[in-house]
């Protein structure tokens, strides 16, 4: 199959078409066998999985669907995200404030206080996530907890706006009394906008007190309360992934740990969860971000709940006791890795935790995740509304971490998890390079402590994938597994904020992911790095999905992701190319698994070519093949080509069929293409 994208005429579309046609007819067909009767390796079947991290605004301004950007004024400086109408001309007063708030976890609190004679709106005004996205006709949930002062504030009107400041819904609260109560109404925009703002407009004279203001579609996935953004939690299901490894990343370290991820202060009733700055609000010059907090609204019961919806298995990861070591690389003092249960164990917080403290949040996090109703943290999860357990298998030690100061930690660390829960798998770390001396030495010294599976991290050139698919050929047959949790293709550099998710990048993910593929018995599972992006708040590219606050689109690395999760097989087929060459000789890449369900043979071919190339596959042992089989292909003759908001499928997959004659088929791959060919035999 041959897909031209963007041609400008009929007439040019044939000429080209012919073209190519007249020059693969004079191309020997490149000759490769697939040994359908020697099968190799079991795939694992949660072999293809998600890295999420809360970058790019992923999760607040992104999954998690909250309009009200720090909606109870606990983020440092309390009014980020807020405005007085009016630049507060008609307010004597308006400011966070910390007596007698809500609760012990919720104490600030903005006061109002309105201009004796004023004329013209008093109140507040929220900006959102870079803009609120709302669609005409869908209800949005206002909430919002009020206390009336002295004066003769009964109520107020909550107004929608446009981005030229068109009222696009509205709605009256009142009965305000003189303690903290809850206000709640439902609000109805007339038309789509991108960039809505919410105003609190004060109707009367005097003081009041609002807190935990809330703005939140009705419209979530599987209609939850607290749920998720629907097209976001779609393109995820829609890629049927493994695992899905949550909630990150280096915001699992924080710059210090004081700043870093604490999953007990992420779980209960959502109004009291104190947010966290983000990591990443700061990290780079160029995408400053200070007003980059976490809320937490999406915490880790959300987070394995999402898990179950799309039918991934939850993979955790936690502090090993180290800050992010291209920060402040803070480290816990070793303690005696004492483990007590139970809910009045020691919590990690602030100050200067021993490891104990890290380790006892590992042991609880599986309690929750898996105690029955009975036990302490089982109880808290009941408590949420999941009696059952979430039936985790695996956590995450550490993100990213190198060093002895790692490896110290690790040990007591693993010890602890294993000798409570013997059957969890984990997973550990050698670091943010594939390569070097303290690469070398973490893989040495984990296989050594006969650890599960190894965390390995990629982000390069697209040649470097190209040129590194033979990468895990290499690996002993013995030892961990390999976890290849971060990589993707940088088109530029590391970390430039010019990298972009080009073709070129994807393609060449592809050809390295077919050497995942045949070293399964290595390999056990995979992921893309970083998930998501929000267009208008970003601060790392390239990413694999892309969104703004009403639309979002997967980028060629999202299609050639879920091309590899729908189509992994169960088992390894051994592959020789062309005249026995390296996989990748001549730019060619290939990879086959046998689907044992469908009965199914599953062959994945890379043609990193600017020229169509002609190919004769012998399935070796193949029996009783159908005649026709399917192909699934992308290509575009443009290794620059990028898919946006405004042309979102630009380059995805397309289908055809081809004939397949005995046990050997023929098929001409399109200049720079990535196919996936399905071939249907006896069962």
């Amino acid at each position: 199959m041959l897909i031209i994208s963007r041609l400008p005429s009929l007439a040019t579309g044939l000429t080209l078409l012919g073209t190519l046609a007249a020059s693969a007819q004079s191309a020997a067909p490149a000759s490769l066998t697939v040994q359908v009767n020697k099968p190799g390796a079991a795939v694992n079947k949660n072999m293809y999985g998600l890295f999420f991290e809360d970058i790019n605004f992923a999760a607040d301004g992104g999954l998690y669907p909250e309009l009200v950007k720090n909606k109870s004024f606990e983020i440092n400086p309390g009014l980020i995200g807020w405005k007085a109408l009016g630049g507060g001309f008609n307010l004597d007063a308006y400011a966070v404030r910390n007596e007698q708030g809500i609760s012990q976890n919720n104490t600030h609190y903005l006061r109002l206080t309105t201009r004796s004679g004023g004329t013209g709106e008093a109140g507040i005004e929220n900006e959102g996530f870079r803009g609120m996205g709302v669609k005409a006709g869908e209800g949005y949930n206002l909430s919002f907890y009020a206390r009336r002062g002295p004066g003769g504030i009964a109520g107020l009107t909550a107004v929608l706006v446009g981005e030229k400041g068109e009222v696009l819904a509205q709605a009256p609260v009142t009965g305000f009394s003189d303690s903290w109560q809850k206000y709640t109404a439902v609000l109805k925009p007339t038309s789509t906008h991108n960039k809505a703002h919410l105003k609190l407009v004060v109707n009367g004279q005097g003081t009041v007190d609002l807190d935990v203001v809330s703005l939140f579609p009705q419209d979530t996935w599987n209609k939850r309360p607290n749920g998720l953004r629907t097209d976001l939690v779609q393109l995820l299901k829609d890629m049927k992934p493994g695992f899905l490894r949550f909630p990150g990343g280096c915001i699992v370290e924080g710059r210090t740990l004081s700043e870093r991820y604490q999953w007990k202060e992420t779980i209960g009733d959502v109004a009291s969860r104190t947010p966290l700055i983000n990591r990443w609000n700061m990290e780079f010059k160029h995408r400053s971000t200070p007003d980059y907090y976490q809320s937490f609204g999406l915490g880790f019961f959300e987070y394995f709940q999402l898990s179950e919806d799309i039918g991934a298995e939850p993979l955790p990861i936690l502090n090993v006791g180290m800050a992010c070591q291209f920060n402040s690389g803070e480290l816990a003092p070793m303690g005696s890795a004492s483990t007590k249960g139970g809910p009045n164990a020691p919590a990690a917080t602030t100050g200067d935790p021993s490891l104990d403290i890290f380790i006892q949040d590992a042991l609880d996090l599986i309690e929750f995740a898996n105690g029955p109703a009975s036990s302490a943290w089982g109880a808290k999860r009941v408590a949420m509304g999941h009696p059952a357990p979430f039936n985790l298998k695996m956590i995450g030690i550490g993100n990213e971490q190198w060093g002895p100061q790692y490896l110290e930690r690790y040990e007591p660390f693993a010890k602890a998890v294993k000798a409570r829960y013997p059957k969890i798998d984990i997973v550990s770390s050698a670091g943010p390079s594939p390569d070097g001396d303290l690469f070398d030495k973490a893989s040495q010294r984990l296989g050594e402590l006969k650890a599960e599976y190894v965390d390995e991290h990629y982000y390069a050139l697209p040649q470097w994938f190209r040129e590194h698919a033979d990468r895990y050929d290499k690996y002993a047959r013995t030892g961990p597994k390999i976890f290849a949790g971060e990589y993707a293709a940088q088109s530029v550099a590391i970390g430039s904020p010019e990298n972009r998710n080009t073709w070129d990048c994807a393609i060449s993910e592809a050809a390295f992911m077919t050497g995942l593929e045949r070293n399964a018995d290595v390999v056990g599972m995979a992921s893309y790095a970083p998930l998501f992006a929000n267009v208008d708040a970003w601060q790392w590219t390239p990413d694999m999905i892309w969104f703004d606050n009403l639309n979002s689109y997967g980028s060629p690395s999202y299609y050639v992701q879920k091309l590899y999760a729908l189509n992994k097989g169960t088992r390894v087929l051994p592959v020789t190319m062309p005249a026995g060459a390296k996989n990748g000789a001549d730019n060619l890449f290939a990879s086959a698994v046998a689907d044992e369900p469908t009965g199914e043979v599953v062959v994945k071919l890379v043609n990193y070519s600017g020229s169509p190339r002609p190919v004769s596959i012998s399935l070796a042992g193949a029996k009783g093949l159908a005649k026709t089989g399917r192909a699934q292909t992308m290509a575009s003759t443009d290794l620059q080509t990028q898919n946006s908001l405004a042309e979102p499928k630009k380059l995805a997959p397309q289908e055809s069929t081809f004939a397949v004659k005995g046990s050997t088929l023929t098929y001409t791959l399109a200049p720079n293409s990535f196919t996936v060919l399905r071939v249907a035999g006896k069962k």
